[in-house]
């Protein structure tokens, strides 16, 4: 039997320089948590998975709001990871994340990585609408396959709006049924950790970063907007995760606002 399961947050102004959780809800196998921030003025919530999901078949929705002014960090427990289930005639799974950040908020969404198992199959979807003044950091990873074993079917996409208007609209698809050469040398070449980082902030619009390469696996792209878009892959999670904090690091520091 397939699991449908919804969970909701909304981070507001407290007051005090703080922000506020007034909504928190979840359910399934998605348990959120409020957990302690190393920065006052920011709201963070942990996602704690409560079973194993998404198995094929299942429907997981997160929709996380981050009102004017308010600023919110969003991380997880433990990887998530997409599991073929008992049934082999089941659907693909979904999992669809909604992230509405207003004027003047800030959102770091930082999930642990996703991991497509062999025989599961996942259809992942983010839409992300930002005000004119927000400001978002953003961090997907996804793991083609277990140790020694082959990738799941794993079809993603990111769209992204600003104040209205397309940011980014990008859609990657791996494993059986995606577009031949997913694989080859242009691609992936091999490799079976891919990830990308998504900065947004107005600070962008007088003076973006230049494109250019981060090593030999990784790149870095402004986009049309006051966004920035790095892209990496590696040969595992551990060595992917090093490539995105380096460029995070190298990021932030280059911006005077105030991200955590």
């Amino acid at each position: 039997m397939s699991v449908r399961a919804r969970a909701r947050l909304r981070a507001e102004p407290d007051g005090r320089g703080g922000s506020a959780l007034p909504v928190l809800e979840s359910d399934g196998p998605l348990a959120l948590r409020r957990t302690r921030s190393p920065r006052p003025a920011y709201a963070r919530v942990t996602v704690v998975g409560a079973m194993s999901a998404p198995l094929n078949g299942d429907h997981l929705a997160v929709e996380a709001q981050v009102a004017d002014g308010a600023r919110l960090t969003v991380d997880a427990a433990a990887a998530t990871v997409a599991l073929p289930g008992p049934r082999a005639d089941a659907d693909p799974s979904t999992y669809t994340v909604d992230l509405t950040v207003g004027e003047g908020a800030i959102l770091h969404w930082l999930p642990e990585q996703l991991v497509s198992a062999s025989g599961s199959r996942l259809h992942q979807i983010t839409r992300v609408r930002l005000a004119p003044t927000a400001r978002l950091l953003l961090r997907e990873e996804q793991i083609l396959g277990r140790h020694d074993e082959p990738t799941g079917a794993l079809t993603t996409r990111l769209t992204v709006h600003r104040a209205g208007r397309p940011l980014l609209d990008q859609q990657l698809a791996y494993g059986p049924g995606a577009p031949g050469g997913w694989d080859g040398p242009a691609v992936l070449a091999g490799h079976r950790a891919v990830g990308q980082l998504l900065l947004a902030d107005p600070a962008f619009e007088e003076d973006p970063p230049p494109s250019r390469l981060l090593g030999p696996t990784a790149a870095l792209t402004p986009l049309a907007g006051p966004a920035v878009l790095v892209t990496a892959v590696a040969p595992d999670a551990r060595l992917l995760r090093g490539l995105l904090d380096d460029a995070t690091r190298e990021l932030l520091d280059g911006l005077k606002e105030d991200h955590p």
